[in-house]
């Protein structure tokens, strides 16, 4: 337990620049009160004392307003920032080295009384107000983006965003400040490498009329060849350059 709390500590000083000293975090963030009180409350659940689990966590939720059901699995060095307004269903894993912020959600959709909240693996940042819904997986050193609504799985490494999610990034995102001990974690799930879905798909427009312009230019050619009187650009069968609008 004392280990466990050690590690808490340490970890608050990884990725809350905020954080002064050991005692201000032991005594004024109310994660790591929650944290706390929940491994007291899942041991008491997993030794079938149910109601005395869920009073113990119902009084962690007046404290701190960070509601974890004590049916919940949670591993180390998980990090849940400001916290309020955060809630964990009875059947959610939360991985090792997870960081979650205020008004995040790992929600059920069924009555059914078997899994029905979702696994975080290791490493998953979860933004503000991000809702997370079902019996689904987040892949390891996931990012979901702020006021993200997922319902869907989220493969390792990618970056979901939006309503209903979207994965934008599938490719490990770069952080953009590294910190020691801790080079894989972005805050809010904020990423340099977060490219605008909207950007995509211009790219994608242009360079499907790229495409088909070319394919126009060689008909056109090949009805010239047949005697058809058609006029076709001055260098036949070359599209215009994509990478010079995108750049621009």
């Amino acid at each position: 337990m004392f280990k466990q709390i050690k590690e808490d500590i340490v970890v608050v000083f990884e990725r809350d620049p905020a954080a002064r000293t050991e005692w201000e975090i032991l005594t004024t963030y109310p994660g790591v009160h929650a944290l706390i009180i929940h491994r007291l409350s899942h041991w008491i659940w997993t030794h079938r004392f149910y109601w005395l689990a869920r009073l113990s966590s119902h009084i962690a939720r007046f404290l701190t307003g960070i509601e974890i059901h004590p049916g919940a699995t949670i591993g180390r060095r998980v990090f849940i920032d400001h916290g309020m307004g955060v809630v964990i269903g009875e059947t959610a894993e939360i991985g090792d080295d997870c960081t979650l912020y205020h008004g995040v959600t790992l929600g059920g959709t069924s009555w059914n009384k078997g899994k029905r909240h979702p696994t975080l693996a290791n490493g998953v940042v979860v933004g503000a107000g991000a809702k997370i819904l079902g019996p689904i997986i987040i892949g390891a050193e996931a990012k979901i983006g702020s006021n993200a609504v997922v319902v869907k799985d989220v493969p390792a490494g990618a970056t979901a965003v939006g309503i209903p999610a979207r994965i934008i990034d599938s490719e490990k995102p770069q952080a953009i400040d590294h910190l020691p001990d801790s080079t894989n974690f972005v805050a809010y799930a904020v990423c340099e490498s977060m490219n605008d879905p909207i950007v995509k798909i211009v790219y994608s427009l242009l360079d499907r009329v790229a495409k088909q312009d070319l394919q126009l230019q060689q008909a056109l050619l090949e009805l010239k060849q047949l005697g058809v009187d058609v006029e076709t650009d001055a260098e036949v069968g070359k599209a215009f350059d994509v990478n010079s609008l995108k750049n621009s």
